[in-house]
This record gives structure tokens, C-alpha cells and sequence, in this order.
């Protein structure tokens, strides 16, 4: 049966984690959709405020620096009128060498809810979820290399708002392909959707040349590779987690795949331009494209906040 071979779905078939776009069904991806559709209104309310979680705990457990995706769940939650608790990890007894999964036994004993892990640990959430009580539901907010949901799904949301259908798009991810979380994601949950197309496109050393299992085509050349393109994804330089020299520099880089305003002329002249931040203008993209007609980064930030409202809102009515 379908539970049995993903974690994040119950004997219904209903989302009870969210660990990874990869396998999800494209029915629940786009359940997940619609309901962030409902929730967007929420934000032009004079009072933004949903009783949907209220008498629920969220726990948001970062292990690694956040910005964005740590205030926009606390912003869910509490838009959810949900009780949100923010764990200091660098004055938590992790720091002092207690395990991750007796933190989270710890925690549980404090009637938590919802945890919203960010981990540098690929499938750490996958650990957290494995061991928590059947009404304790994890959300995965990004692990190691290997994936980040929300962002995926936020990435959709802005995508189908823009464009419609997937069936007709041809989707470029540009970049720092092979240390991104944030590509594995949108791959798998375009595939799901039906994309026409998605291409990969980066150096050599930082796109993996294996990606056709997925479905993806490759590109050396940021030209080549975003021409007649619908939507151009824009990664940032994943710096943090390269071993060795694997760019002759920064401005070698932007020289070659820097998005520009010229370069962006290869794309459909209605593309648009997405990126997950944080952003390092002029070393993936410039300025001019950042802030220019095209560009759809900042209501991405918006529509993250309703995608999590709405997974949280999903997994919590589900029991397991």
C-alpha cells in the first residue's frame, strides 16, 4: 500500500509529515496548492488570524542559520493561531552534547504538536518522524543536500499563480545544481506536476551529469540552457558546502552564469525569474534582474508563508 512506502502519508494516503517532494503524489502536491490559495486572502485581512491550530504546539528546531524559512513558519503558525516555540540551538542542551532524538523526547514531554526541523544532516527529519507520537507531526525545512519542501512547493505555488498549467513549461534551474536542496525539490514536484520540460544548467563541477533519471536535461551553457525557457530558477553559490576548488572565482561565475538582463532575453520574453534566496547579487544574478519586471522573488516570499500555513494546517488534520 502507498503509507508503506512513504513516512509521510498514513494508512489513508493523507500527509501526516512533510519530508520530501519525491514521492509525493501529485494529488496531495496540489491539495497542498489549492489550500495555500485559500490562505493567501488571509494575509490582506485587517486581523490575519485563522483558529485552525489554535491549542497547538509548534516547535521550530533550526540546527542551521535561517532567515527566511524560520520567520516565515513562525509567521504561519502564529497566523494559524497555533503557540510557537523557538529553540535556541546554540544555548540548547544539543550544544552540550545531548542526541537529536533525545531533544526530541525531551520536547514531546512538552506537548508539542508540530516540529518544523532544519538540519545539516540529510534525513534527519526522516529520523525525528520515525520516532515521534503518532499525533507529533514533522515538517522538514530544509536537510543537508538532499531536500527542502516548502521551498519546492512555494516555488509550484508561484509558478501555477504566474503561469498556469505545468503541462506546457519549460522550467530552467541555473546554478549550484549539485548542493542544492532546494533543485532536488523542485525536480521531483515538477516532474509530479507534469512539466513539460526541466533543464539543469551550471559548470561541469557543479552540476551532477547524472540527472536524466530524473527526467532533467543538462546544460553547460546558461544561453542554451534558458532559451525559450517560461521560468528561470536562480541558485545561490552553495559555498558553505563545497569541498575544494570547484570555481575559478566568483566573477569567473557571474561572467559565465551570472543572470543579466541581456542574457535574460534567451528566455521567453513573459518569462519570469524565481530564487530561493538568500541572494548574492551579482554573483548568480544582477541587480537589474533581481529588481526588474521580470523578476517574482519577493512575491515567492509571500506565497511561503501561505504554502506553510497550509502544510501545517494539512499534516495536523490528519491523525496517523
Amino acid at each position: 500500500m502507498l503509507y508503506k512506502k512513504n513516512p509521510q502519508l498514513n494508512k489513508k494516503g493523507e500527509l501526516i509529515h512533510l519530508l520530501s517532494t519525491e514521492g509525493l503524489p501529485k494529488d496531495i502536491i496540489t491539495h497542498i496548492l489549492d489550500a495555500a490559495n485559500n490562505f493567501v486572502s488571509v494575509n490582506d485581512r485587517e486581523v490575519k488570524k485563522v483558529p485552525l491550530l489554535r491549542g497547538k504546539s509548534v516547535f521550530n528546531l533550526f540546527f542551521e542559520n535561517s532567515t527566511r524559512t524560520r520567520t516565515t513558519f513562525e509567521i504561519a503558525a502564529t497566523r494559524l493561531s497555533a503557540d510557537v516555540i523557538n529553540l535556541d540551538i546554540a544555548r540548547s542542551s544539543a550544544s552540550k552534547g545531548e542526541s537529536l532524538l533525545d531533544t526530541i523526547a525531551n520536547l514531546s514531554a512538552m506537548a508539542a504538536d508540530i516540529f518544523v526541523v532544519r538540519h545539516g544532516e540529510s534525513g534527519a527529519p526522516y529520523l525525528i518522524a520515525q520516532h515521534v507520537a503518532p499525533h507529533v507531526h514533522v515538517i522538514n525545512a530544509g536537510d543537508g543536500r538532499h531536500a527542502h519542501p516548502t521551498q519546492g512547493l512555494l516555488d509550484m505555488y508561484t509558478i501555477r499563480h504566474f503561469k498556469g498549467d505545468f503541462a506546457n513549461l519549460r522550467v530552467a534551474i541555473v546554478g549550484d545544481v549539485l548542493h542544492s536542496r532546494v533543485a532536488r525539490s523542485d525536480i521531483h514536484a515538477l516532474t509530479t506536476l507534469g512539466c513539460a520540460e526541466v533543464r539543469a544548467v551550471g559548470p561541469k563541477t557543479l552540476v551532477p551529469s547524472d540527472l536524466s533519471h530524473m527526467g532533467v536535461r543538462v546544460f553547460h551553457s546558461l544561453e542554451e540552457g534558458i532559451a525559450d525557457c517560461d521560468v528561470v530558477i536562480t541558485l545561490r553559490l552553495q559555498n558553505e558546502r563545497m569541498t575544494g576548488a570547484m570555481l575559478p572565482s566568483a566573477q569567473e561565475y557571474f561572467k559565465s552564469f551570472g543572470l543579466t538582463q541581456a542574457k535574460l532575453k534567451f528566455a521567453k520574453p513573459d518569462a519570469i525569474v524565481m530564487h530561493p534566496g538568500p541572494i548574492n547579487r551579482g554573483v548568480e544574478i544582477d541587480s537589474s534582474v533581481v529588481d526588474g519586471a521580470q523578476s517574482v522573488i519577493l512575491p515567492q516570499v509571500t506565497f511561503g508563508i501561505a504554502v506553510r500555513m497550509a502544510v501545517m494546517s494539512i499534516v495536523a488534520g490528519n491523525e496517523a
